[in-house]
């Protein structure tokens, strides 16, 4: 089976997200999101995630570590060494998988006012260690479009000796909240009559620059489309 032949995750857009006493929101409730539409919409923009799990350690310290991530319909996946302690910690075990955007830094009148308008992502599961050969490249290769799209039919693929060094595991996106906050800052009436103080919101952007190529590039290589029009 090809990655494209999978179904698109907008398939899933009328469905609401799960709600378990571990994605429900406390404080402000408010910013949940529950179109399971948005939790793609989160996951389409960012390119790193955060993935926890209980450390391996005698003292059972837990780990949190970024790292990159794709998905295929309702299943994320994520990639790393053999050796790796977080995926060993990770693997059949359960995991939470963070993602966040932030939009704008949010200035208010007063400083316990100050905010951000952000949008986030919390997923809890069992991760699964992909062993199936073919599951594990369509994994790959999801990983790999998520974050530089184009790559997989430019680039060489992954041997059998890197492949075996390669550990994948999947996460179902079964369990999850989204929680997201916009507009102008929210102050005490008490505040707005405040003069002289400025309120607002600096908006934050990601952009490329221009691509800087390899010392070790030919100078007659040319940057190709994949990497020119992002």
């Amino acid at each position: 089976m090809a990655l494209s032949e999978c179904h698109s995750p907008t398939d899933h857009g009328d469905m609401e997200l799960s709600t378990t006493p571990r994605t429900q929101l406390g404080r402000h409730s408010e910013r949940t999101r529950a179109d399971r539409a948005e939790l793609y919409r989160v996951l389409d923009e960012a390119l790193i995630c955060h993935l926890g799990v209980a450390g391996d350690d005698p003292a059972g310290a837990p780990m949190v570590l970024p790292t990159c991530f794709g998905y295929l319909e309702d299943t994320l996946y994520l990639h790393g060494s053999t050796g790796a302690r977080s995926l060993r910690g990770g693997s059949g075990a359960e995991v939470c998988i963070t993602v966040s955007l932030v939009d704008g830094l949010v200035y208010s009148r007063s400083v316990f006012s100050h905010s951000a308008n952000f949008r986030s992502a919390v997923i809890y599961g069992a991760a699964r260690p992909v062993t199936d050969p073919e599951e594990k490249l369509l994994a790959l290769e999801a990983i790999v479009e998520h974050t530089t799209p184009g790559s997989w039919n430019h680039a060489r693929r992954p041997n059998r000796k890197e492949l075996a060094a390669t550990a994948v595991l999947a996460v179902r996106l079964t369990e999850a909240s989204v929680k997201a906050r916009g507009g102008p800052p929210v102050d005490q009436d008490t505040d707005v009559a405040t003069a002289g103080v400025w309120a607002g919101v600096l908006p934050v952007n990601t952009s490329y620059g221009p691509p800087r190529p390899c010392p070790l590039l030919p100078a007659d290589v040319p940057v190709p489309a994949h990497v020119r029009d992002r």
